[in-house]
């Protein structure tokens, strides 16, 4: 199993000031290649609260940890200094990562001064890797803890992605091989969650473990009946298998549909 776990770091997303879209945008993008999201956990612009989330995750060993958040050049911006303290490495100024900050700067064709506040963007921990940041100012950080690595994103989302795509995702794809999934979705009136339930129990514990994913999704009344949305994920190694799955299942389903004399509005 290939386990991530993403750690999001900001007062603001404890407040309710900003959504965490970035929890949400990377556990899909990591679901679909393959990955398993273990645990999406938030704290605050806290040394101690990142302290105690780093070193959580870590007992888990997981293949990567996400840290999204906090890589700015403003005082409440303490991810790698968080980082560096929990893994006891002292903040260095990289010059790796003063170029990149620099650059940055110049492809924007804005001509400023390095000062203290710009130069904390290039101050990592020891034996750390800088990662481009194609389209802002504070690169990625890679560390390598045992068999864990640790990336460290900034918060601001089209930077997160960026990075992600370009430099994350491609090294996640590769270590986690071939894999394939499939997704149809039922959109049903007339059938409860409670209706079905137990059959659904019964269909999920007679697939293969791990490679079927399905969940029922209540949408509601219309004209006083029942709306659901039943999901399907079928997923694995072999795309000919996860197609024979998802077929397979889907069969049970719209029978089970009919059984229960409900009516499909909508195949996605």
């Amino acid at each position: 199993m290939y386990n991530v776990e993403i750690l999001c770091i900001g007062n603001e997303l404890l407040s309710g000031i900003t959504l965490n879209t970035n929890a949400h945008w990377l556990s899909r993008k990591i679901t679909k290649i393959g990955g398993l999201v273990k645990r999406v956990i938030v704290v605050g612009d806290d040394l101690i609260e990142i302290k105690f989330a780093l070193t959580d995750s870590l007992s888990r060993n997981p293949n990567w940890i996400i840290v999204c958040g906090g890589l700015g050049p403003t005082y409440d911006d303490k991810t790698l200094l968080g980082i560096g303290k929990t893994l006891k490495k002292t903040l260095m100024l990289n010059s790796t990562a003063l170029d990149m900050v620099k650059k940055s700067y110049r492809y924007r064709h804005r001509r400023v001064r390095i000062n203290k506040a710009r130069l904390k963007m290039a101050i990592i921990p020891r034996g750390s890797t800088p990662i481009e940041n194609p389209v802002g100012n504070a690169p990625g950080i890679l560390l390598c803890v045992h068999k864990t690595q640790i990336i460290c994103l900034p918060g601001v989302p089209n930077e997160m992605k960026a990075i992600t795509t370009k430099s994350i995702l491609p090294q996640m794809k590769q270590e986690i091989g071939d894999f394939s999934i499939r997704e149809t979705n039922y959109h049903v009136q007339g059938i409860s969650e409670a209706m079905i339930s137990s059959r659904l129990t019964k269909i999920v514990d007679s697939a293969p473990n791990d490679r079927l994913y399905l969940k029922t999704h209540p949408r509601g009344y219309v004209d006083n009946s029942p709306t659901i949305r039943i999901q399907l994920v079928s997923k694995g190694n072999n795309e000919e298998q996860v197609e024979h799955l998802n077929v397979k299942i889907s069969k049970q389903i719209t029978a089970l549909i009919r059984k229960n004399k409900g009516k499909i509005l909508k195949i996605s």
